[in-house]
């Protein structure tokens, strides 16, 4: 199943609601009003939205996501990847590392991410 579209300002919702849900939509109207500035409106209105989406339910006023954060990058990344860089992976990090110092711990990090990713490969 495709990850649901998550736009920009619906992100910052999904990252306050990640890190509270379970939680009730009143609650979550309030953290938005401190955290985002919006009215309860607003975060009543991106509620209904994001449920008719596929990203979350509201159930009984329990506000719960049905995408996860990992998901939702993922899929903001496979998009940026296909849109930018012609779905290559390696143009996308030749991009990345001519703007971008990386510490060789990160090389090693990035490495064993390779690794994983070419075992996991070689057991289809």
């Amino acid at each position: 199943m495709k990850t649901p579209k998550i736009f920009e300002q619906e992100y910052k919702f999904c990252l306050i609601l990640w890190e509270h849900e379970p939680i009730s939509s009143s609650a979550l109207a309030k953290l938005c009003e401190e955290k985002l500035g919006w009215k309860s409106t607003t975060t009543y209105t991106v509620i209904k939205r994001l449920s008719e989406r596929g990203v979350l339910k509201n159930e009984n006023t329990v506000v719960t996501s049905l995408v996860s954060k990992d998901a939702a990058q993922a899929s903001e990344i496979d998009e940026l990847v296909e849109e930018k860089f012609g779905g290559s992976l390696p143009a996308f990090f030749a991009a990345f590392t001519k703007r971008q110092k990386i510490s060789s711990e990160e090389l090693d990090e990035l490495q064993h991410m390779i690794d994983l990713a070419r075992r996991k490969g070689e057991n289809k």
